[in-house]
């Protein structure tokens, strides 16, 4: 059944695909028509597959499948339907499906577990719109914080105005909260978004942690002067002084296992061709799911700054912008996604989640647990995002078997 339901997840992501903001790309923000046309498509989706479907103040859609007693606890899974802008089909809107294809799989047999299931397509996890993510996951565990209700889009729209707009109830988010105590946990299945699995031909792995990031602003200050007229040696060359950092950081990356470091923007003035660099800014991200290996890295990139710029004769000036601490997933879960994996036939590799999910808002209150799903190239929010149709497949089994392993308890 899991090929049948697998062409069927497949063929609703093209579908979701279609809908979109804007002619000829996929850009879906939240709490617009097209994400309102996507709602409406699978809540019917979810009501197909013998879910009772609502939405909450916020927006977020829920469709619940009801254990075989009243008193029974819930296991969530989830993930997001908006996207980038210019996105591929898959990320976010994966997730939603494949665990509307788990409970369509129990609705089709006339089952139901000891345990009760919701599947939640969570609000604005991207943060496209307003540049405020994981507004859906926060509200739901009850850390939503009201003064985003006055954060503007670039129309100057308010999040709480769109939202009324929507049909959701800003003034009932707080109240909204899900109750925890009745949460068995939460899983995620979530295309890998990087090409491990690829490289390892495996089709699923499980995610060890969400990683923490640092986010740094370095600067180096030297003097500009004549491109043909100051001597090499005599030289105070910002710009010379920043490139020697970053390699000196891919070094540091490339000898820490499970670091990256990323220098994603520069800045150089005065900026002319025949003028000597005399200040360069540029942008540090650090990841890795030890918050100890990070800020230790982040601490060895200073010192390494520092040197740099004394021994080039020039002034380095180091700004932590933000600091996001690590998210590990609940050890039980990861254990019994790694059986769900071995009786599905897979190795159950575990490995790091270089990119933010809902999963990291959830992993704070309850437990949590990831399944990625092998994406072609390990390309992400791009166009060409793909996945193997029988990779979906095992996912559907591999989510499936983790749903019967946690009603059994």
């Amino acid at each position: 059944m899991e090929a049948e339901l697998a062409a069927e997840v497949m063929q609703r992501c093209a579908i979701l695909g279609a809908i979109s903001a804007e002619a000829q790309i996929l850009t879906r923000p939240s709490f617009t028509p097209a994400m309102r046309a996507v709602h409406t498509q699978v809540a019917a989706w979810m009501e197909a597959a013998g879910m009772h479907v609502r939405e909450d103040a916020v927006g977020n859609l829920i469709g619940r499948y009801s254990a075989d007693h009243a008193a029974a606890r819930t296991l969530l899974i989830g993930s997001h339907l908006d996207t980038v802008r210019d996105a591929g089909r898959y990320d976010g809107a994966l997730g939603v499906l494949v665990g509307i294809a788990a409970v369509a799989q129990l609705h089709r047999a006339g089952r139901r577990l000891s345990i009760a299931l919701e599947v939640v397509a969570f609000t604005d996890e991207e943060g496209l719109r307003f540049g405020s993510a994981l507004l859906g996951s926060r509200a739901l565990i009850g850390k939503f914080d009201p003064a985003l209700l006055s954060v503007t889009d670039a129309a100057g729209t308010t999040i709480g105005t769109a939202l009324r707009t929507f049909g959701g109830n800003p003034e009932q988010i707080s109240a909204a909260a899900r109750p925890l105590h009745d949460l068995i946990g939460y899983c995620e299945v979530h295309i890998e978004q990087g090409p491990l699995l690829e490289a390892k031909h495996l089709p699923v792995g499980i995610v060890s942690a969400i990683t923490g990031i640092s986010r740094t602003g370095v600067s180096f200050h030297g003097v500009a002067g004549h491109a043909g007229t100051v001597p090499m040696e005599l030289r105070h060359d910002a710009l010379c002084a920043a490139a020697a950092f970053i390699l000196a950081a891919e070094t540091v990356a490339r000898n820490t296992a499970g670091l990256v470091v990323t220098v994603g923007q520069l800045d150089l003035a005065p900026g002319a061709s025949n003028v000597i660099p005399a200040r360069v800014s540029l942008s540090i991200d650090l990841r890795h799911q030890s918050d100890r290996t990070r800020i230790e890295a982040a601490m060895l990139l200073r010192e390494k700054a520092a040197a740099i710029a004394t021994e080039r004769g020039v002034h380095a000036v180091w700004e932590d912008v933000q600091e996001i601490d690590a998210v590990p997933m609940d050890a039980a879960l990861r254990t019994r996604l790694a059986a769900a994996v071995v009786a599905c036939g897979s190795e159950p590799l575990e490995l790091p989640s270089g990119a933010g999910h809902d999963a990291m808002v959830l992993g704070l209150v309850v437990p949590a647990a990831m399944l990625f799903v092998r994406c072609v190239g390990g390309i992400s929010h791009n166009p060409a995002e793909a996945v193997h149709e029988g990779d979906v497949a095992t996912s559907i089994a591999v989510l499936s078997r983790f749903i019967e392993l946690s009603a059994e308890g």
